[in-house]
């Protein structure tokens, strides 16, 4: 009976093969837009914002919808994804890695039939008899059986084995080095579970980073549960994103002076606004290494959408309460939190931006940024 099983899941995966076989175009955007790759101190497989979905009541009070997104790093931008249903969802990371990790995702997406599907490719878990049953439960529901179902190291190879028949039809050309580190990368999640949790290379973990159990299972500030696994529709726009070849990953620096431009070239061309950019607490390491500036003209090149807005994540340090100077005052991460949340109009963000050299970090965090208890459509 167990090897009928992993037999028909094989077949499962190999089933929607066909249709990615014909997708040479996604593979060559990912090379137009892509440039060479550089260093970061992280496989980043999850994210450490533990209040990454703090944003999403005034993305749907501000009416953040469509366009063309922009983002940097894993999983986290799916749920942003499920929210703002982009026409087009560009991943910009300076890792090479990250674009192969989005890779894999896509390939599970195209093979998933719901979320416990997904999650059980992930995971390398077996699905249940009753899968379809399954659409519709409770998230807790859904990683409940994940606890009590072991993990199968065969049925882990053979799915990777299927995954990666996908991911080869995607036109991205791959070296024994990206095939090795995809392998990699996928036994860490088969590993570690639901426990897997951000880490940097060379250091050891900063207490408190979230587990991947508790960022599915994070809420916004409303206390609701909205990650792109809460439910069964946030998890199928995401699906379709993916299986329609418009989640594209891109090797690329924000302050680079190829991947950028191409970005903004191709939106252009397209007739694509950006109506959304995520970009992690990114700017905090181009301020050090002096490349804000560059970054800040890239973004300026882009075309936005008039109510186009931008995404950081902030790490508070000592308990610190920033200050804009006009009475405006930065909050820390709430209670419980290491990072916080911040939105920004991108009119906003170019407004402080051309002064140039003068600008501050600071003045990035504080300029107009948008009240997340109390948002409003910026006029």
């Amino acid at each position: 009976m167990r090897s009928l099983v992993l037999i028909l899941q094989l077949a499962l995966l190999a089933a929607p093969a066909a249709l990615a076989r014909q997708d040479t175009d996604f593979g060559r955007l990912v090379a137009r837009l892509s440039e060479t790759g550089g260093f970061f101190d992280s496989d980043n497989l999850v994210s450490n914002e533990t209040s990454y979905l703090h944003v999403l009541p005034a993305l749907k009070t501000l009416r953040v919808h469509g366009g063309a997104y922009l983002g940097v790093g894993p999983e986290q931008n799916f749920s942003y994804l499920a929210e703002i249903k982009p026409d087009i969802a560009i991943l910009i990371d300076i890792r090479r890695d990250n674009m192969l990790l989005h890779l894999l995702f896509r390939a599970m997406f195209t093979a998933a039939r719901n979320r416990l599907d997904y999650l059980c490719l992930l995971y390398g878990r077996p699905v249940p008899r009753d899968l379809d049953r399954w659409s519709g439960r409770p998230l807790d529901q859904i990683l409940g059986y994940l606890d009590r179902t072991p993990g199968d190291s065969a049925l882990h190879d053979l799915n990777h084995t299927g995954l990666m028949g996908q991911v080869e039809q995607y036109g991205v050309p791959l070296t024994p080095l990206d095939r090795q580190t995809l392998r990699r990368f996928h036994n860490e999640f088969f590993a570690a579970g639901l426990e897997l949790r951000y880490t940097s290379l060379g250091r050891a973990a900063r207490p408190g980073y979230p587990s991947e159990r508790q960022l599915y299972l994070s809420t916004d500030l409303d206390g609701r549960q909205v990650s792109y696994l809460s439910t069964e529709k946030r998890f199928r726009v995401v699906r379709e994103l993916e299986r329609s070849g418009k989640v594209v990953p891109v090797v690329g620096d924000l302050s680079g002076s190829a991947a950028m431009r191409a970005i903004a070239a191709y939106l252009k061309e397209t007739r694509r606004d950006v109506s959304a950019m995520y970009v992690s607490n990114v700017e905090m390491y181009l301020f050090r290494q002096g490349n804000f500036g560059r970054y800040a003209e890239n973004v300026r090149n882009l075309p936005t959408a008039p109510g186009g807005i931008i995404m950081r994540s902030y790490f508070g340090r000592g308990g610190m309460m920033m200050s804009g100077g006009l009475g405006e005052e930065w909050p820390q991460p709430l209670p419980g939190h290491l990072s916080a949340q911040i939105l920004q109009p991108l009119s906003a963000f170019l407004a402080a931006t051309a002064r140039g050299d003068s600008v501050t970090y600071r003045d990035i965090l504080v300029s107009g940024v948008v009240d997340l208890r109390s948002p409003r459509r910026p006029r």
